[in-house]
């Protein structure tokens, strides 16, 4: 029997007065909260799994509400989001609840949060995001970033930007989004991670991928979260581990 397991772990890193991130897995969240070690699940592989991570928007108020409110529809929606369709539709009312409860609570706007994740099948991953949190899937041979970034263009020599050009709320006033959605083959020997620019921002994709090699399972989520702290920890830094297991 194939199975699923993740292991996930949230932390507000080293400059951060708090966490605004949040994290889903299946029907788990885990919002703007600390964990102190690793958490692995494990699915049976078969009804669709929703992994993903929500990063507030920081500048701005309450992004630890539009993440939190993200990743709790995902988590409600997850068992339905079997098409690309599925999925887009999924981010588009996430998008219109972030608006709405600003709209609701004048303290709440402009509050707004990235988003990026999977959808596990039996038979291919779904890829999605908003924003600029990533998903990474890695192997023997490296690691290869699955998600597309919608940041604006990079100066030469810059690596990375704290800019957007969409997120799920955000703005004033309600603006349409258009999320990235693709299908990928669900490959036993890959494992894929999904994190916030907590991770990424500090730690070079070769470290991740060196990382990944050397380690399984909560260690290997452990060890990126370390790598990101010894580099400074400038951010929330929320990660999860997708592996499959024949």
């Amino acid at each position: 029997m194939r199975y699923i397991t993740v292991t996930a772990l949230s932390h507000p890193g080293l400059i951060r007065g708090h966490n605004e991130d949040s994290l889903v897995v299946g029907p788990w969240t885990l919002c703007g909260t600390v964990t102190e070690n690793p958490q692995t699940l494990v699915f049976p592989l078969g009804q669709p799994l929703v992994v993903a991570v929500a990063d507030g928007i920081g500048g701005q108020p309450a992004g630890d509400v539009a993440s939190a409110l993200t990743v709790r529809h995902l988590a409600t929606l997850g068992p339905s989001l079997d098409s690309e369709d599925a999925v887009r539709d999924a981010l588009t009312l996430c998008n219109r609840a972030v608006y709405a409860a600003a709209d609701r609570d004048p303290a709440l706007t402009a509050m707004g949060t990235t988003v990026a994740g999977t959808v596990v099948l039996p038979d291919a991953l779904l890829v999605f995001n908003v924003g600029d949190s990533k998903v990474l899937e890695t192997d023997g041979d490296g690691v290869r970033q699955v998600s597309v970034d919608d940041s604006p263009p990079l100066r030469e020599g810059q690596r990375t930007t704290s800019l957007v050009t969409q997120a799920i709320g955000g703005a004033t006033r309600f603006c349409a989004i258009t999320p990235h959605v693709t299908t990928a083959p669900l490959a036993a020997d890959s494992r894929y991670v999904v994190c916030t620019d907590g991770l990424t921002d500090p730690v070079l994709d070769d470290e991740i991928g060196e990382l990944m090699r050397a380690h399984d399972g909560g260690r290997a989520a452990f060890e990126l979260w370390k790598a990101a702290i010894e580099a400074g920890g400038p951010d929330n830094i929320t990660l999860a581990v997708i592996g499959v297991v024949e």
